[in-house]
């Protein structure tokens, strides 16, 4: 069995180290969701560094397993993909764009709704000052990390047929996402008091999508996200995301002037090539079986190929 990629079961560890501590801080008189989860920025509990902690945070063990369930479930495969230092960074920074993106829709509900104008708010179980009701706005979980992953692994395996529960039916990855984003939009509307922090969720998504479409412009990652997968079109298998939002350039000629070791050159470019299109025929085997079709050969290279 092909062992699980070190960042993303670090993350799981963590995420369940930090729900553990917050019963054994509550028996100390600490609460570490409280502490730790992210505030509205006028509340007077707010940190800067809740930005960060807030997506360690969870309110409960339904949210805890379905989160590091999925998790496990895509981030996984985006992992050997992309290498562990690209994939940490694309986990924080759907982390860090879904609180900013909380941010923004808490400060418009605060000014579309009045509340700015008032000094106390009744709840309905009694009047508490308005600071005292800015402190009990508080987000916690990764939510919004696991839907950037999500929008990522339908961009790389737009193909990939996917058995979502309830549905009998097998669904494509790229319409799983389109559906997930879409029902998302829906609720955070229609529901906007529900307790769940659906434009969280979004914000993981398009800071995700951003990160993308940036590492694509570079010249390094669009490199590198060609060889596995974003800009992959190997028998029809281009996805639907990258036709969506390919920017089309026009090339320019380049010329490279190499002295000496011309020879060893050749051969490093052979091999090169051989690499790439064992990683090409491992990827089209990946779009057409799954992950769990791949030999644990194939699975060796495919990891060792995402750490070079």
């Amino acid at each position: 069995m092909n062992p699980m990629p070190p960042v993303a079961k670090n993350l799981i560890i963590i995420n369940v180290l930090f729900f553990l501590a917050t019963f054994v801080a509550e028996r100390y008189g600490i609460d570490l969701v409280q502490e730790l989860g992210l505030h509205f920025f006028k509340a007077t509990d707010f940190r800067f560094d809740q930005l960060l902690t807030y997506m360690f945070m969870h309110g409960s063990f339904t949210h805890l397993f379905f989160n590091m369930f999925a998790l496990w479930m895509f981030g996984r495969f985006m992992e050997a993909v992309w290498g562990a230092k690209r994939f940490l960074i694309y986990y924080l920074v759907c982390g860090l764009g879904a609180g900013v993106m909380q941010e923004v829709v808490q400060l418009a509900y605060f000014h579309l709704s009045g509340l700015a104008a008032f000094d106390s708010v009744n709840t309905g179980y009694g009047v508490v000052a308005m600071a005292e009701f800015l402190n009990r706005w508080t987000t916690v979980g990764a939510s919004g990390c696991v839907y950037g992953i999500l929008l990522a692994y339908g961009m790389t395996f737009p193909e990939e047929r996917l058995f979502i529960f309830p549905i009998p039916v097998p669904i494509k990855a790229k319409w799983f996402v389109i559906g997930y984003a879409a029902i998302e939009i829906w609720q955070g509307v229609s529901q906007p008091g529900d307790g769940v922090a659906h434009f969280a969720h979004l914000g993981g998504m398009l800071f995700g999508l951003l990160l993308i479409l940036y590492w694509r412009r570079g010249r390094g990652g669009r490199q590198r996200l060609r060889t596995y997968g974003f800009e992959y079109d190997r028998g029809g298998g281009e996805g639907f995301f990258t036709r969506l939002f390919r920017r089309r350039r026009p090339t320019k000629p380049k010329m490279e002037v190499h002295v000496g070791r011309h020879a060893d050159d050749i051969s490093f470019n052979a091999r090169k090539r051989q690499r790439e299109r064992e990683v090409d025929e491992i990827l089209d085997k990946v779009r057409r079986g799954g992950y769990d079709s791949l030999t644990e050969e194939e699975k060796r290279k495919l990891f060792d190929a995402s750490q070079r």
